[in-house]
């Protein structure tokens, strides 16, 4: 018996298990900033899966950065 992580398929698959979750769960973006980008509002780079924005980062904008912190359209806290 072989470990999973043996073949570049198996790697592959943990990786996408792992990114899928951390999406899910709101610990890592669906997409990473890219150069150009700029959205009307958060919500837009939310729906996208680009929030939060870091300063820095292509798309950030001090008027989306509501607390001024260096980090735009943070995750709403419940």
């Amino acid at each position: 018996m072989g470990s999973l992580t043996a073949t570049p398929q198996g790697r592959g698959a943990v990786s996408a298990t792992a990114k899928s979750v951390g999406v899910a769960g709101g610990f890592t973006r669906a997409r990473a900033p890219q150069p150009g980008d700029h959205w009307s509002g958060c919500n837009d780079a939310r729906a996208v899966g680009t929030a939060p924005i870091y300063e820095g980062e292509p798309g950030y904008r001090p008027e989306m950065d509501g607390d001024s912190d260096g980090i735009a359209c943070e995750p709403y806290r419940g």
